[in-house]
């Protein structure tokens, strides 16, 4: 089992260091011009190990591809020190906290405590670590640097970048037993010649403050009686809603990682990302997600040719290395799905040319046997694949096309409407058709034609509304073949795959689809040791993204997907419309009550609670529907 390091407060996750205990991590922060990657923990000889990312979305490199981002590390030989009476002080570390800044309770070798507070300024190119020393005995303090250049690189896209360290201590101090003195630390960068002011550190405390609140408390905030999922689901919430950055085409989601700025994807965020925000009201989130939708229909034409995976470099160039990734599926069930959540009739229309695009353009890559044709999926052939068709792809369009025709129905394309339904009824049968098998003794499905090896996968049917073959995809799930303790293997263990790999992706949309299923108490267990394991153990407090691959990068986007295992999956939340929606009245035995306060949909801003018993939906503070909790699903409109 691994160790669990935290426990949780009233608004985040503590770790009060016991004696002996050895552990790194580190945490992402990001806003709209800076991403602070802080890498912390307690060494072997009990003392404390920092260092700092600073990556500067806005400030491309050459060549300016996806990994392009200008940024620095700073390690301890590269920060300044502190210096009690002269001496370096060594830094005992007492406590860690999150709560979307990173805090650090020390004690020291000399006559003080140090408390360090790590956050990113709301609206610079600055990373910022806010530090109060407490004199215990009265000592000198004083910083071992001043400020100063540490990195000048010699050009990106937009001019020379010059990194910056600066801080507000005074040149010596000194203060008397009980006495504190409070400073900051500022990383920054700019373009040479461009004016740049340091910006007020206990204001963007104030600010940090200000947007987690925006994201945690202002909508979605779930009370189910179980405290880590509640706060899971708290922390979902803000590394997805925090991951947008200001570019030359607008704010753009991105999933982060040390690795993707400034740039937006058809699965993270055109896929996983737009439907979430479209349900929070957060006016950055979704003015984001608008443009990522909207940077695609430049690409849009007659001659139908593939969409690009991403749109990188603010908005400036694409990448398409990995071929058709089924991207237009991707964006058909994301876009469509984002329309309805959203109730914003203009803003439909706006995009419902590009929805009936995609719908066509996998028409058109369909292949004889009536699925979808696409070179791979979002893995990019990571794991084999025939090249020609396979089940993600599939499945994806089969679900666009459903809530695609919702859509149509909505703004009275009745014909189109029929139209989606009729290709949605005819491409069921044909994934049943060709993906349909039995595999490993489960009646489930085939990743593509002659690999006959469980992937993780094979949930995707069932997200969308495919049920067919639910009771034997579940086993499959749920067996040693798939299921660890990390969650789903992408691909089970065999001759041809000794890989261990696991995405949380795949087991989000794994546990999204038992509850959509009805098997929530079959899945409760899994989703309670999940959360458990990623807010309170050793790699926390989001859901990450590959492993080992990936290293657990906590990528934004599957935060995104695991607010949506709450609301589409616990709650059985779904568009019916632009103007209504519909959950399930159902209560899983695993808790006393299920209350979701500040759903932002279909244009209205609702609260639904769910108890044992009775289930009441309230709009605006009014109550406008109630029933008994009796498993069935119930429609809602304003």
């Amino acid at each position: 089992m691994t160790n669990q390091f935290w426990s949780l407060t009233d608004d985040g996750i503590v770790w009060k260091v016991k004696k002996g205990q050895c552990h790194l991590d580190d945490i992402e922060m990001s806003a709209l011009y800076a991403d602070y990657i802080v890498s912390y923990g307690v060494k072997e000889d009990g003392s404390l190990h920092l260092s700092r990312s600073c990556y500067f979305p806005t400030l491309r490199t050459i060549p300016n591809n996806t990994h392009a981002t200008y940024h620095i590390e700073i390690d301890d030989s590269d920060a300044p020190a502190l210096l009690c009476n002269g001496k370096p002080l060594t830094e005992y570390p007492s406590q860690f906290s999150l709560d979307g800044t990173l805090s650090v309770f020390s004690e020291t070798d000399g006559g003080v405590t140090v408390q360090r507070r790590f956050y990113p300024a709301s609206k610079d190119r600055c990373c910022i670590e806010l530090i109060t020393v407490s004199a215990t005995a009265c000592v000198q303090l004083c910083l071992s640097k001043p400020c100063s250049t540490v990195h000048a690189y010699g050009r990106g896209t937009k001019g020379v970048y010059i990194a910056r360290i600066d801080h507000t201590a005074p040149d010596t101090v000194t203060l008397a037993k009980g006495q504190e003195m409070t400073f900051a630390i500022f990383y920054s960068a700019h373009v040479s010649g461009e004016k740049f002011v340091l910006p007020d550190a206990k204001n963007e405390l104030v600010f940090r403050k200000e947007r987690v609140n925006q994201l945690c408390e202002e909508s979605l905030v779930l009370d189910s009686g179980n405290r880590e999922l509640d706060m899971m689901t708290r922390f979902a919430k803000l590394r997805a809603g925090e991951s947008i950055f200001e570019t030359l085409s607008g704010k753009f989601h991105s999933p982060g990682g040390r690795a993707y700025y400034a740039a937006t994807w058809c699965n993270d965020q055109v896929e996983y990302a737009g439907p979430h925000f479209a349900m929070t009201g957060d006016k950055t989130a979704i003015e984001a997600s608008i443009n990522a939708y909207l940077s695609y229909m430049p690409f849009i034409s007659d001659a139908y040719y593939k969409l690009p995976s991403s749109i990188i470099a603010e908005g400036l160039d694409i990448w398409e290395g990995a071929g058709d990734r089924g991207d237009a599926a991707m964006y058909l069930y994301g876009a469509s799905l984002f329309c309805l959540y959203l109730g914003d009739r203009t803003m439909a229309e706006k995009l419902y040319p590009a929805i009936k695009w995609c719908a066509e353009y996998c028409e058109r890559r369909k292949l004889p046997e009536g699925v979808i044709g696409s070179d791979t999926d979002e893995l990019e052939g990571r794991f084999p694949t025939d090249g020609k068709a396979n089940l993600s792809t599939s499945s994806l369009c089969y679900g666009g096309l459903l809530f695609a025709a919702k859509l149509a129905q909505s703004l009275e394309d009745h014909e189109t409407a029929e139209l989606y339904r009729s290709r949605a009824t005819d491409l069921k049968s044909a994934i049943e058709a060709y993906f349909g098998a039995e595999l490993q003794g489960y009646q489930t499905y085939r990743y593509s034609k002659g690999y006959d090896t469980l992937r993780a996968w094979i949930c995707l049917p069932l997200c969308m509304g495919i049920t067919e073959r639910a009771e034997g995809t579940l086993d499959a799930m749920l067996s040693p073949y798939l299921w660890t303790e990390e969650g789903m293997l992408t691909c089970e263990r065999s001759e041809e795959n000794s890989s261990d790999t696991i995405w949380d992706r795949s087991t989000l949309y794994g546990m999204k689809c038992a509850f959509l299923a009805g098997a929530d108490d079959r899945m409760i267990a899994p989703l309670l040791s999940y959360c458990h394991k990623r807010l309170l153990c050793d790699r926390v407090p989001y859901a990450v993204e590959a492993y080992p691959e990936g290293g657990k990068r906590h990528l934004s986007g599957e935060s995104a997907l695991f607010v949506r295992v709450v609301t589409e999956g616990l709650f059985g939340i779904q568009p019916e419309g632009l103007d209504s929606f519909s959950f399930v009245a159902k209560l899983p035995m695993a808790f006393p009550h299920l209350y979701l306060y500040h759903l932002k949909i279909c244009g209205g801003c609702y609260d639904v609670r769910i108890e044992r018993d009775a289930w009441q939906v309230s709009c605006d503070g009014r109550e406008i529907a109630a029933g008994k909790t009796n498993g069935q699903r119930v429609i809602v409109r304003k």
